[in-house]
C-alpha cells in the first residue's frame, strides 16, 4: 500500500494530465462529426487489414484440407458424369438410373515423390492397397493422364508416368476420331508423341487428344493434350505427331486413381481371342 501512495505522488501530475487527455479525446470524437467519421473510417481501416491478415494466414494453414474437399467434390461430380458409366439400353430415351451403369470409380492421392528428369519417370503416392489400389489402375488429374499404378504396399503406391519409356496409353485425336498409342522419348517433360496413325487421316494443329478407352484403364475422353506438330515419317505411311501435354507433371500435387469396376469382365473376355498362329 506504502509502495501504490508513494507511486501515485511520484506520478501525479503525469496521471492527472493522461485523465485530461482521455476526457478532452472523448469529447473531441464524440461532439465532433468530422474528427469522429476519421477516427471511425481509420478504425475500419486497420481492423479491415488485420482481418485480411489474419484471413490470409487462415486459408494458408487449410489449404492442404481445402484441396482434399475439392478432390472429393471432383470425385463425386465425376462419378456422375456420362464417361464413369456404361450404357445398358440402346434406345434413344430419357436418361435414368436403370438406363446407365456406373462403371468407374475415382479415388483421390496426393503426390509425395516424383522424379520428371529421367529416361523413366515414377511418382509415389499417399495410398495404397488399404484403400484398393492394385497394380494396372490409371492415373489422372485435373489438367490430364498421369500414368498407370506400378507397384503397391499397404499405405503407398507408385506411378509409371507418361514420362516413361513403353508407356503405351491409347489415346485419340479428337475431332478427327484417329487413334494410337502415347510415347515419350525421355527429352521434354512438356511434350510427348503419338505412334501409328495413318499419314491418310488428317491431323490439325492444337487438335485436343484424349483418352480412347479402349483398354479400360482410364474412360473415354480425359485429357492428356493438345496436338503440337505434326510431321511425315520417311519411308512410312504414318505421322510423326508431337504433343504438348494438358498437365506439367513438374509441378503435379493432386491425382485421381481409377478404379474399372468391369475391368475384370472385360480382361476375360479377350482373353478369349484367337492368338496368331
Amino acid at each position: 500500500m506504502r509502495n501504490l501512495i508513494a507511486f501515485l505522488r511520484r506520478f501525479r501530475v503525469f496521471l492527472v494530465f493522461v485523465a485530461f487527455q482521455a476526457i478532452c479525446l472523448t469529447i473531441y470524437f464524440t461532439y465532433l462529426n468530422f474528427p469522429r467519421s476519421q477516427y471511425l473510417t481509420s478504425a475500419s481501416y486497420v481492423n479491415g487489414k488485420l482481418l485480411s491478415a489474419r484471413n490470409s494466414v487462415t486459408h494458408y494453414l487449410y489449404l492442404s484440407e481445402n484441396n482434399k474437399k475439392l478432390q472429393v467434390e471432383n470425385i463425386r461430380l465425376r462419378s456422375r458424369m456420362p464417361l464413369s458409366y456404361v450404357r445398358m439400353n440402346n434406345n434413344q430415351v430419357r436418361i435414368n438410373d436403370t438406363l446407365f451403369d456406373q462403371q468407374y470409380e475415382y479415388i483421390a492421392a496426393t503426390v509425395i515423390h516424383s522424379t520428371t528428369s529421367r529416361m523413366n519417370n515414377y511418382f509415389t503416392l499417399n495410398i495404397g492397397s488399404a484403400q484398393g489400389i492394385k497394380r494396372g489402375m490409371g492415373v489422372f488429374s485435373d489438367d490430364g493422364v498421369v500414368g498407370t499404378i506400378h507397384s503397391v504396399s499397404e499405405h503407398f503406391a507408385t506411378v509409371k508416368s507418361v514420362l516413361t519409356e513403353n508407356i503405351n496409353i491409347d489415346v485419340m485425336i479428337e475431332n478427327s476420331g484417329a487413334f494410337g498409342l502415347l510415347k515419350w522419348d525421355g527429352r521434354n517433360p512438356r511434350l510427348g508423341n503419338i505412334e501409328g496413325i495413318s499419314n491418310d487421316i488428317p491431323v490439325k494443329k492444337w487438335s485436343r487428344v484424349i483418352t480412347r478407352g479402349g483398354s479400360g484403364i482410364f474412360p473415354r475422353g480425359l485429357t492428356v493434350g493438345k496436338v503440337a506438330n505434326v510431321e511425315s515419317e520417311e519411308a512410312r505411311p504414318l505421322w510423326r505427331i508431337q504433343i504438348l501435354f494438358g498437365e506439367d507433371y513438374r509441378k503435379i500435387q493432386r491425382v485421381y486413381v481409377v478404379r474399372n469396376l468391369l475391368q475384370e469382365e472385360q480382361e476375360k473376355l479377350e482373353e478369349t481371342i484367337p492368338a496368331d498362329k
